[in-house]
């Protein structure tokens, strides 16, 4: 039997392309790896305690559309972070982490055509690879939009043409950006729906870096939304417990947006999810009702930016600040050309940029960049930077 063909032109996933990069290489000192967004803070001890206290409900079948704790956690969250109302019952739907909603996602809500041809989903570019996937599995055509230091790092979907924007179906948005930092402040949310509304479109918002950040609390979706008067069937917001408390491995996320659009999504996940095993659903529960371990985090990662600041702010031309997130996006003339050669001159592993984005007719912008994650404790923090700085920017130093 032929295979299909609509996945057979995927380039290679970002990480497996790494190792093709770089394994075939020794590396120049004591391996250290800044190129995953895995975070390595320590999350709250009495996580295992829970797990343990519930430990008899990994022998049933877990709740599919989670524990009624867990959904009203998700709410009570909701409200503390932006303000807003949610019904636990109906515009909430738990996740067995965030990738899995936002593929199918696109299964639930995605039509088989917009104005009598193909559906188009927007995509930032750079951006997680998971949206692409997602848009070619609908049979739509996937638009991946620049998001560049001339756009602030978010894309401009109003510079894009009526005709393509009446096509769109979904746009995928990732605030605060992954790789770039970069924040969608109220005014390009507020923007983005009006576009929305005027071109019957549904705002994909992933937030799962929401609670990582350096002064201000990044302004979400779901509040302009509500500022606006926004229909809550035009957006679906997600978050996740991996950045905000340390734990990618629990796959603790969610979903949220208007009550038809939910139980789409529910509906599909009746076939087709994975629940999140019950006492992991009791620790999370926890986990989204405590905000005290989440501040201790990010005032480490504030520690972090602070450092790389100090040690790159002079030495990196056209150095940015992260607004958010974990990551530094940082310039160089060819991302895989630096990558190798800090690996083969020091052992710090980044990930070139270029495998993040898709080529476009003006090229990749992801091309001269590496992302540089800062997850590692403090102190390899510190050596991986001065190690990076003196290798890739000898010249830029003060």
């Amino acid at each position: 039997m032929q295979p299909p063909d609509r996945f057979s032109d995927l380039p290679a996933y970002a990480f497996p392309r790494l190792r093709e990069l770089l394994d075939v290489h020794d590396p120049g000192g004591a391996p250290l790896a800044m190129s995953i967004g895995e975070p390595k803070h320590a999350f709250p001890p009495w996580v295992m305690d829970v797990i343990a206290e519930h430990a008899e409900g990994f022998g049933r079948y877990p709740p599919n559309d989670g524990t009624p704790e867990l959904r009203t956690a998700f709410c009570g969250w909701l409200k503390r972070r932006y303000g807003v109302a949610r019904d636990p019952d109906a515009e909430v739907l738990p996740l067995n982490g965030t990738r899995e909603g936002l593929y199918n996602v696109a299964m639930a809500l995605c039509p088989e055509s917009r104005n009598g041809e193909r559906p188009v989903v927007l995509t930032p570019n750079p951006f997680y690879q998971v949206y692409a996937v997602a848009a070619m599995s609908v049979a739509a055509d996937p638009i991946y939009v620049n998001a560049t230091a001339e756009t602030g790092f978010l894309p401009d979907i109003s510079a894009l043409s009526d005709d393509v924007l009446d096509r769109t179906a979904l746009v995928y948005l990732c605030s605060p950006a992954n790789p770039q930092g970069a924040v969608a402040d109220r005014a390009y949310w507020a923007e983005l729906l009006d576009l929305a509304e005027r071109h019957d479109f549904i705002v994909l918002a992933d937030e799962c870096y929401s609670d990582v950040w350096r002064t201000e609390a990044p302004p979400g979706v779901l509040e302009v939304a509500a500022e606006t008067g926004t229909d809550p069937e035009r957006v679906v917001a997600f978050h996740s417990l991996s950045k905000r408390s340390n734990l990618p491995g629990l796959r603790s996320g969610f979903a949220t947006s208007g009550p038809q659009n939910i139980a789409r999504m529910k509906s599909l996940r009746n076939y087709a999810g994975a629940p999140l095993p019950l006492p992991l659903q009791r620790a999370a529960e926890r986990l989204w009702d405590d905000e005290d371990h989440v501040a201790e985090s990010r005032a480490l990662y504030r520690a972090k930016f602070d450092l790389a600041d100090r040690l790159l702010g002079s030495a990196v031309p056209d150095y940015r600040p992260p607004e958010a997130g974990f990551f530094l996006w940082l310039p160089v003339p060819d991302g895989e050309a630096a990558a190798l050669k800090l690996w083969r001159e020091t052992g710090v592993r980044v990930l070139p940029g270029a495998f993040l984005a898709r080529d476009t007719a003006t090229g990749n912008p992801g091309h001269g960049y590496i992302r540089v994650a800062l997850v590692a404790p403090y102190d390899d923090t510190d050596r991986g930077l001065r190690l990076l700085r003196d290798c890739l920017y000898p010249e830029g130093l003060s």
